[in-house]
């Protein structure tokens, strides 16, 4: 009897094998109690976010220490420890493979004694009939005959490698010669690009190219936007066959958004839950109104580590080289590695909405047999606020499903410190509550779009969809500025943040506020530094420590709120309250989350060099302007009596303009008559006088845009 699993199952399984490799005690088999045994132990040594190699030689007996190759009657202890050892060897090597048979023995319990794992352009495509009424759109296949394959038999409690053929009838994965070209002359010889796949599903992806994965409308698109904005940033790379691997692309708005809200970013993948949806991943964040915001978008069709090498890269050469404090992705080996390259000092998490997505799918039995399970388990996850209590929550769960011996909770518990938020509260991720999550593009590509959607309308709609969010952006400004939020208490210091910060975010921190009032604060220490307890009224589980100096009028808790959502937290301004409740220090309130979080920002070449070096190029001066012109616009649109402001400041700025360029050009005429002939200068004329059109134009922007511009 011989079956084929889905997409899903192989997904779903490399997932858990991925997990199972971050960490060897998630290794059935080596520890009795092996979730109970771990609540204390953390792996010092190892760096959040960095997936350890999974331990082949522990997998494998042969002769060789460590195999690189298979080879005819090499033994594994399963047929997972043959895949996972397959899987390792395609990933070297460059080339996507898949289960293409399996066999099981006739009888009453049909236990599996043969596997076959091939490439996935294995067979050759045979085109269906079909009648004219149900004609379709031709779609791509990859197979091209390849004969590569390595099957294992069961050999008593062993599996052997039976058949295998190394060589493979096609190239292999992206080569060292694979570059990029950026802007305008990618490709030399054709005027078309063609768009190449990795594997079977992004393969089916490719449709919404259009026949024969045209990638011309993308080109198109791009120097269109170039054209019409300088500032536009697009790259491309390409196989040394002159094709389109990944494609990378920011607009001036999204390389703005970066230099106010690019502190915490997340990498967005969440295309490869519906197999029918193009490969488009973006990088985003969240603005000062809690909203999602774009820094760039990008079409990844080879997930090679090298291309989300040269992804990252390319991306935060497009931010001005600055990385992010954090960056949250999902759980994928190539791209761990990746970051670990392009970003060192980036903190990495794994997305734990992803994660709770994925036990859905991975627990599904256990769910239906427990209907409360899912709820206590993201409960756990979500609302625990010390480890202490996450641990012992998520322990007394296992414990209450008798769930020790689950492999995938056991695996999520082991790598704990790589996506529960709790271990990583030291570092910044712009996360002002457990429960906030914001679109992925798998909801944003279903919200808007369909498996029909040609890349040329895709380009078009996501420009539509962007658009909608910028007028959502423009209206949560137009309400911070002109209405004023409820206060709830007569306190100086909610007074005080409802001036400083956004509605949304005073929503939060009003929030906090009201609940720091049902904490009892003792203090345990006093003098220059005052240490209290704080614990909530009639809970002694969850205590915590607030530590505050009244000389430099600083404090810090122990739950790292601040440090993790850049609000206060209930501690601090409980212990505040007590100790001095006229008005916050202004570090505590982080720029970002404030109404003037994006008048300060100046850009000078995406901070690459100093100041000097943007004055000396056309294109860094170009963008100088735009960003002002666009903080213009910002301020411009809010009502209808600041539309009008700003429409007669930048035309009063422009006619200053041309007026001090037609000054200079009849100076160099001048000079250019006589360069010999003496000059006397008047003493009214002088260096400040020759300076003032360009004096007015800072002074009429400086009206516009406030006292925190200034001219670069």
């Amino acid at each position: 009897m011989e079956s084929t699993r889905s997409d899903g199952d192989e997904l779903i399984d490399d997932y858990v094998e991925c997990l199972m490799s971050l960490d060897t005690n998630a290794r059935p088999g080596e520890n009795e109690n092996p979730i109970l045994s771990a609540p204390n132990e953390e792996p010092e040594d190892i760096p959040v976010g960095i997936a350890l190699q999974p331990v082949v030689k522990d997998l494998i007996s042969i002769a060789s220490e460590d195999p690189k190759e298979p080879v005819l009657g090499m033994e594994f202890e399963s047929d997972e420890a043959a895949k996972t050892f397959y899987n390792e060897y395609a990933r070297r090597l460059g080339f996507p493979f898949r289960v293409g048979r399996s066999r099981r023995s006739k009888g009453v319990e049909e236990v599996l004694i043969m596997k076959r794992f091939v490439c996935s352009k294995e067979g050759i495509y045979r085109k269906k009939p079909s009648c004219e009424s149900t004609r379709k759109r031709e779609r791509i296949s990859m197979r091209e005959g390849c004969k590569a394959m390595m099957e294992v038999i069961r050999d008593s409690n062993r599996w052997v490698v039976s058949k295998l053929e190394k060589a493979h009838n096609h190239h292999l994965g992206t080569c060292s010669r694979v570059g990029y070209l950026r802007a305008r002359g990618f490709i030399e010889t054709s005027d078309k690009a063609t768009i190449v796949a990795s594997d079977a599903m992004t393969l089916l992806r490719q449709n919404a190219f259009g026949e024969g994965g045209d990638a011309q409308s993308l080109l198109d698109y791009f120097k269109k936007m170039q054209a019409d904005s300088p500032a536009f940033f697009y790259a491309i790379q390409v196989d040394n066959n002159s094709c389109v691997t990944n494609a990378f692309w920011a607009d001036a708005k999204a390389r703005a958004a970066y230099r106010s809200f690019g502190d915490a970013v997340t990498f967005d993948t969440t295309y490869k839950k519906n197999k029918y949806m193009m490969p488009f991943v973006t990088f985003s964040g969240v603005n000062h109104h809690l909203q999602p915001v774009i820094f760039g978008c990008a079409l990844l069709i080879d997930e090679t580590e090298f291309s989300f090498i040269w992804l990252f890269e390319t991306w935060l050469a497009a931010m001005g080289g600055r990385p992010p404090c954090s960056l949250v992705t999902d759980q994928n080996r190539a791209m761990t590695a990746a970051i670990t390259k392009v970003f060192p000092n980036t903190c990495h998490r794994f997305c734990k909405w992803l994660i709770l997505s994925r036990s859905k799918q991975k627990l599904a039995h256990v769910y239906s047999s427990h209907p409360s399970l899912r709820a206590e388990l993201e409960k756990c996850v979500l609302e625990s606020e010390t480890i202490r209590a996450f641990e012992t929550t998520w322990l007394s769960i296992i414990d209450k499903y008798d769930l020790r011996k689950n492999t995938w909770l056991q695996a999520l518990f082991n790598i704990r410190q790589k996506w529960i938020p709790l271990y990583l509260k030291d570092t910044f991720f712009a996360e002002v509550s457990p429960a906030q999550k914001l679109e992925t593009m798998n909801d944003f590509y279903k919200k808007y779009f369909n498996t029909k959607t040609s890349l040329k309308v895709f380009l078009t709609q996501f420009e539509l969809a962007m658009a909608s969010r910028y007028e959502d952006e423009a209206q949560a400004d137009f309400d911070t500025l002109y209405t004023r939020p409820l206060l709830k208490t007569g306190s100086l210091i909610e007074k005080q943040a409802a001036s400083i910060y956004t509605k949304a975010v005073f929503s939060k921190f009003q929030e906090e506020f009201a609940q720091s009032l049902g904490y009892s604060i003792q203090k345990i220490k006093n003098g220059t530094i005052n240490k209290y307890s704080v614990t909530r009224d009639g809970d002694s589980l969850d205590t915590f420590f607030v530590s505050h100096n009244t000389a430099k009028k600083t404090a810090n808790c122990s739950c790292k709120n601040f440090e993790f959502s850049g609000i206060l937290c209930r501690h601090v301004l409980g212990v505040l309250l007590v100790d001095d409740p006229r008005a916050l220090p202004e570090e505590y309130f982080l720029e970002r989350w404030t109404r003037q979080a994006k008048l300060g920002v100046i850009l000078d070449d995406d901070n690459i060099g100093p100041q000097g070096t943007c004055q000396e190029s056309i294109t860094s001066r170009y963008n100088n302007l735009c960003h002002d012109a666009l903080r213009c616009a910002e301020r411009g649109a809010t009502s209808l009596e600041m539309y009008k402001a700003a429409k007669d400041v930048l035309q009063k700025a422009y006619a200053e303009i041309i007026a001090y360029e037609r000054n200079v050009s009849q100076g160099a005429q001048r000079d250019a008559i006589n360069i010999n002939e003496e000059i006397t200068i008047d003493d009214g004329m002088n260096e400040q006088s020759l300076q003032d059109p360009e004096r007015k134009v800072t002074n009429l922007l400086g009206q516009l845009l406030g006292s925190s511009w200034s001219p670069v």
